[in-house]
Formats: C-alpha cells, sequence, structure tokens
C-alpha cells in the first residue's frame, strides 16, 4: 500500500472513531455501553495514528494521537495516555526536530506515570528531559533532574549503580555554568552517595576541575581520552565537555 492508500485508510479509521465517539455521547449510547464505544474509539485512533505515522503524515498522527490521550485522561486512564504521550515526544523528537515540544510531551507524561506510581517509567522520561534541557542550555533544569532521578534511585539495589551516571552529568551542567558550583556539587554527591567517590568519573571530574583552574588545555584534553579510552564517551557528554573547554582561554574547542 503507497502512501495515499495508507492516508486513505488512516482517514476512514479517523472518521469511524469521531462516530464512536459522537454515538457514546447521545442519550441512547450512554445507556447502551457508552464508555465501550469510547474505549473502542480510543483503540481507533491509536491505529489510525499508525497509519499515518506509516503515511509520514506526522500531524495528524499526533493529532489522532490527543485524540485519544484527551479521552483516556477523562477516564482516569492515565497510564495508556503516558503511552500516547511518549510517541507524540518521539515523533518530535525524530521526525519534527522539535526539541522544545518533544521536551513538554516527555514531562507530560512523566507527571502521568508519577500519579500512577510508575517511577521508573516516570524516570525514564525525565531523563529524556534532562538529556534535551541541557542541549537547550537549559543547565538549572536539567540539574534538578538528574539529581532527581539519581536520588530515587540510589536506594534501589537494581538502579544504585545508574545514579553514579547521573550525579556525572548534573556535575558536568553544574561545571559549564560555574567552576565553583560544581565543586560544591560533587562535594555534597560525594556525601550523598559514597559510591560515587569511588568512580571513574569523579575521578574524571576532578582532573577537569584541577585543568581549568590551571587553565591548561591540554591536562584537561589529556583526561578526557583517557577516560573515553575505557568508557567510550557518547554525543551528549562529548557536546558538554567541549562547552566545559572551551571556557578554558586561548582554547580551540576540540577535544582532539
Amino acid at each position: 500500500m503507497d502512501n495515499s492508500g495508507k492516508e486513505k485508510e488512516a482517514m476512514q479509521l479517523m472518521a469511524e472513531a469521531d462516530k464512536k465517539v459522537k454515538a457514546s455521547g447521545s442519550f441512547l449510547g450512554g445507556m447502551f455501553g457508552g464508555n465501550h464505544k469510547v474505549e473502542d474509539a480510543c483503540e481507533i485512533y491509536a491505529r489510525a495514528a499508525n497509519m499515518f505515522k506509516m503515511a509520514k503524515n506526522w500531524s495528524e498522527a499526533i493529532n489522532c494521537l490527543n485524540q485519544a490521550i484527551d479521552i483516556y485522561t477523562d477516564m482516569g486512564r492515565f497510564t495508556i495516555a503516558a503511552k500516547h504521550h511518549i510517541t507524540i515526544a518521539e515523533i518530535y523528537e525524530s521526525e519534527l526536530v522539535d526539541i522544545e515540544k518533544a521536551i513538554a510531551h516527555y514531562e507530560q507524561a512523566a507527571d502521568y506515570y508519577k500519579g500512577e506510581e510508575s517511577n521508573s517509567s516516570a524516570n525514564k522520561c525525565l531523563l529524556k528531559v534532562g538529556h534535551y534541557s541541557a542541549q537547550l542550555e537549559q543547565y538549572q533544569k536539567a540539574i534538578e533532574i538528574y539529581e532527581q532521578v539519581a536520588m530515587s534511585t540510589m536506594d534501589n539495589p537494581l538502579l544504585k549503580y545508574n545514579a553514579k551516571e547521573y550525579f556525572f552529568k548534573a556535575s558536568l551542567c553544574h561545571f559549564i555554568v560555574d567552576e565553583l558550583n560544581a565543586k560544591l556539587a560533587i562535594e555534597k554527591y560525594e556525601e550523598m552517595f559514597p559510591a560515587f567517590s569511588d568512580s571513574r568519573e569523579l575521578k574524571l571530574l576532578k582532573k577537569l576541575l584541577e585543568a581549568h583552574e590551571e587553565q591548561n588545555s591540554e591536562a584537561f584534553t589529556e583526561a578526557v581520552k583517557e577516560f573515553d579510552s575505557v568508557s567510550r564517551l557518547d554525543q551528549w557528554l562529548t557536546t558538554m565537555l567541549l562547552r566545559i573547554k572551551k571556557t578554558i582561554q586561548g582554547d580551540a574547542g576540540d577535544l582532539k
């Protein structure tokens, strides 16, 4: 089926869902399984959204998902509404490249998951918000999120090793804003989470702080290379480290 065929099928599904919503709102519809009709409509909206996605009609896919979200939230079914918010966020993230809107939908999903006490699902969404907020230079927001997620994972035996990564990311955001802030934050994180003290991430941070104090670009780059040779730096970490390095006077602005 080509894109126009998929789009046509999606439009038919959307019309069918609209019809069920209208029928559920009528007096007779309300007497004869109105709720059931509305649930059916939500499922059909989701199918229509998938067809629109296949046809690469992103705005209509988002429209269908929003229709389903409105109904699910009215019914108090926040977990499934959160899942649809994530799907919308992913469309904004990957297809429409509107990061502000992706952040808004990840935040909404996180709120719904928190309300349902699905904390690990909420944290996954919050980490996306933290990741993109830092990229957009909204460092304070990113710091708050990374600290919040680190604190909620550090007491969990299965997740506590992830906490050092989140404290590391919060420290880098602090470092970009202000070197002294970073030092104070790192001391606080060590007190809160002693396992952070023995981490490679903390050793790197201390070397970077020393190099930055001395305004020594070469020492900064050497410390980053040494860390990277054991744990590969991803794009986000590379971006943040470059932003810190650029604050060293006379720096060329690379990590080579």
